[in-house]
């Protein structure tokens, strides 16, 4: 793997997204890296039609919201609509991602056994590598003024 200048963040605002989040953004600002925010707007049921406009520009004007913790950080936002993990790979592709940075779990229940696992489809077909943020980190383990994401001992490894 090359240097790192693109990592794509999609958001879906769960717990697990906003820990990814914090990832991505401090890998980017570690790295010196562009970092992509992705929102995508899923296909509509037919049954409620189309997203309207008006839906549209309230998530765009959330996204628009949304700062990072380091304003040196250069941040691009990008809306879409469609299928989540195909539309997260497209703009992989678009944007020349050097790394996809995502939550595990998404908004999940029964939408999530219905439509499949969105981190799982991107793991399987992504060009660039993915790293899933599998849990939100404790506060301890991740500190948003110049400190590193670092790595904690698991449970069983301290139970030894």
């Amino acid at each position: 793997m090359g240097p790192i200048k693109t990592i794509l963040y999609p958001i879906d605002r769960s717990e697990c997204s906003q820990a990814a989040f914090r990832v991505a953004s401090a890998l980017a600002r570690d790295s010196g890296a562009r970092l992509v925010i992705l929102e995508v707007v899923p296909p509509p049921v037919v049954v409620y039609g189309p997203p309207n406009e008006s839906y549209l520009e309230e998530m765009q004007k959330e996204l628009d919201q949304l700062n990072v913790f380091d304003p040196n950080i250069q941040v691009e936002r990008r809306l879409f609509e469609g299928i989540p993990a195909t539309e997260i790979l497209r703009a992989a592709e678009e944007t020349h991602s050097d790394l996809i940075v995502m939550g595990s779990r998404g908004r999940g229940g029964i939408r999530r056994i219905l439509l499949g696992s969105v981190a799982e489809a991107v793991l399987r077909r992504a060009v660039c590598p993915v790293l899933i943020v599998k849990s939100p980190l404790a506060p301890s383990q991740f500190h948003e003024k110049g400190a590193r994401v670092k790595a904690g001992k698991s449970s069983k490894a301290r139970q030894r």
